[in-house]
């Protein structure tokens, strides 16, 4: 089954939502400043290595690349990483927020 997937645009999403420019994200992974400009207009894809470097600098899984149900996969983890610390009462109170949060979104 072939699945419609727009590479490019995913970057463009996730480096967007981290707030940094292409060209900065292209030389903090240490490539020359077009690099992920190019990538994201489509004249060029990362090799597997420079995906998975792409995954760490925007602190997500790879799978979560391709997860394009989950918009924002970074803040997604950055959350899950802080639920950790909280206690059973805590944890209840966000599961119903949460709840609270998707009816709003349903009306």
């Amino acid at each position: 089954m072939y699945i419609d997937f727009n590479f490019a645009k995913r970057l463009s999403e996730l480096r967007t939502q981290k707030g940094v420019s292409a060209r900065d994200m292209s030389l903090s992974l240490g490539q020359n400043p077009t690099y992920i400009h190019k990538i994201e207009n489509g004249t060029a894809l990362p090799s597997m290595m420079g995906f998975f470097y792409i995954c760490e600098y925007l602190n997500i899984e790879p799978s979560d690349f391709f997860a394009v149900e989950r918009p924002c996969p970074a803040k997604l983890k950055d959350i899950m990483e802080d639920a950790q610390h909280l206690n059973r009462e805590q944890l209840d109170h966000l599961h119903l927020l949460i709840k609270d949060l998707l009816k709003a979104g349903q009306k």
